[in-house]
């Protein structure tokens, strides 16, 4: 059965207090609607179709992709009318209607609410709540039949007290929608277009409508405010902690630990507190990172360690390397087996061989270091002059005294040794001892200025 989805993202959103657009308000660095938008493509639909209005060049431009038909409502008259401007790019058999300020659906949640529907039938998501306040509520017959929806601010005291209320996600046989459309009124206490009015529609038409509940209440969750922003942020957050700790991850305090991208672990890892994974991060076995890092885009191969307060971007770790703490690799670093990268490190493009070490206080940009050399502390690249960056290459088992500048373009090959204190500007040969420094002179019988005396 081929499917369409409305994702209705045309709110302003004046409780955000922002110039922000709502659905842009981010939850794990990534967009409500596109959490939301996430969620859809992975239900394979033939369409998605995302209803906009307010700040609607800012969320085509952020959102833009192919697989998107951006469609303009102008002005909100309600959920009703936002599905109706969708209504000619619909093909499909079924149409599913999701929220863009409701970040947390569960896929699998949407599979089973599509599941039911069919000819005769139609999808309904509620969820039951101990206070439903400004939720629609689901009134049913004796039989425990859905017969409509009454909203919160038109509903009596009786249908008040309804627990069920209606999270507004309904799918349903996309040849019924364009009737139901053309039947909707706005007579109601908004003024508004209501979608919700389809369900009395469906059940004077004879469809049975079939409904679907969220295992966790918190899918369906919308935020208007930051405090409901930072509500769905924790919650996702807790939600992706759980599955790691499923999968072998050891996580010193969930509550302290963030997500904002797409991570793959394995077992045995180690994460301590107030860690944040950004983008694409892999962690294979054995992984130990300490407090306070933040990883993004990077990969981190089993037995690696990452110590506190580090910070990787676009970063590989090799086998049992370790880096921290106070390092900072940028992107394009890579450490090789065992490489070692100490603390106030800072690398960029800077490949490390097998077993090389940088201790501390020490930037290495545009470099390729070979195995098993070591960079005493203080030691610089020189890779750029002001217009163009340039390559420092090392063999492997060098050695580079402390407070070395190391000029590009220069090479220092394998078993060569530069003195502390160097300046290298030329290459050094296979063996070779650099010393590049100004010979030392003693004075006898220097003596110091004096400061002038004010008069």
């Amino acid at each position: 059965m081929s499917l369409d989805i409305v994702i209705l993202a045309a709110g302003q959103g004046t409780r955000m207090r922002s110039a922000l657009p709502k659905v842009l308000h981010p939850v794990a660095g990534n967009s409500m609607l596109g959490h939301v938008i996430h969620s859809a493509r992975q239900l394979q639909p033939q369409g998605i179709h995302v209803v906009i209005g307010h700040g609607a060049e800012l969320v085509r431009e952020r959102l833009a992709a192919d697989d998107l038909n951006f469609v303009l409502q102008d002005k909100q008259l309600g959920t009703g009318h936002a599905v109706a401007q969708a209504l000619p790019a619909i093909t499909a058999d079924t149409v599913l209607v999701l929220y863009g300020d409701v970040p947390l659906i569960e896929v699998e949640t949407l599979q089973r609410l599509l599941a039911k529907v069919s000819d005769k039938q139609l999808g309904l998501l509620t969820v039951t709540l101990q206070d439903p306040t400004g939720y629609g509520r689901i009134v049913r017959n004796g039989e425990g039949q859905v017969t409509a929806i009454v909203e919160h601010k038109d509903a009596s005291e009786a249908q008040k007290a309804i627990k069920e209320g209606n999270t507004g996600i309904l799918a349903m046989p996309a040849a019924r929608l364009s009737d139901w459309m053309g039947r909707l009124s706005n007579n109601n206490a908004q003024g508004e277009y209501y979608l919700t009015d389809v369900i009395a529609m469906a059940v004077a038409d004879g469809l049975v409508v079939a409904t679907e509940q969220p295992h966790d209440p918190m899918e369906v969750q919308g935020a208007n405010d930051r405090r409901q922003l930072s509500e769905l942020e924790r919650h996702y957050q807790l939600r992706e902690g759980r599955r790691l700790m499923a999968q072998g991850v050891t996580l010193r305090d969930p509550a302290r630990f963030d997500v904002r991208g797409e991570v793959t672990v394995g077992r045995d890892v180690l994460i301590d507190i107030n860690v944040i994974l950004e983008g694409k991060v892999v962690i294979e076995d054995d992984v130990q990172i300490g407090p306070n890092c933040v990883i993004k885009d990077s990969t981190l191969r089993k037995g690696a360690i990452i110590k506190a307060n580090t910070h990787l971007d676009g970063a590989v770790m090799g086998e049992g390397s370790d880096a921290g703490p106070f390092a900072r690799l940028r992107p394009g670093s890579v450490l090789e087996a065992k490489a070692h990268v100490g603390n106030f490190v800072e690398l960029k493009n800077a490949y490390l061989g097998e077993g090389a070490k940088a201790g501390h206080l020490t930037y290495l940009g545009d470099a390729e270091i070979g195995a098993r050399t070591n960079i005493g502390a203080g030691t610089i690249t020189c890779n750029y002059d002001g217009a163009n960056k340039f390559k420092t290459v090392m063999g492997e088992d060098v050695f580079i005294g402390s407070n070395n500048s190391l000029v590009a373009p220069v090479e220092i090959k394998a078993g060569a040794t530069t003195a502390a204190g160097s300046t290298i500007t030329q290459a050094v040969e296979a063996g070779d001892l650099a010393v590049a420094r100004a010979r030392q002179r003693n004075i006898s019988g220097w003596k110091r200025p004096e400061k002038i005396k004010k008069s």
